[in-house]
């Protein structure tokens, strides 16, 4: 029956995504000093920012993503025009 068909939904990775985010959240809260030492120091380290901005947006948004399915919420299909 095609029409029974559920898919299962990511609880595990769900939990997995929300703990590492929140252990970056943490590890970034708690070491304030060292991080602006180093993200001020210009030249090279100009970089660092833009690499923890890409990598807080990729942990959060698997979170995110993980998260609305679990909770039910997709995006709706768009129909095909002929």
């Amino acid at each position: 029956m095609a029409g029974n068909y559920r898919k299962k939904k990511p609880y595990s990775k769900t939990i997995i995504a929300g703990i590492f985010s929140v252990a970056l959240y943490a590890v970034l809260l708690l070491n304030q000093d060292i991080i602006n030492w180093y993200f001020g120091r210009g030249g090279v380290y100009a970089i660092l920012p833009i690499i923890t901005a890409l990598i807080f947006s990729f942990v959060h948004g698997a979170f995110t993503d993980n998260f609305w399915t679990v909770l039910g919420v997709e995006a709706k299909k768009k129909k095909e025009v002929k």
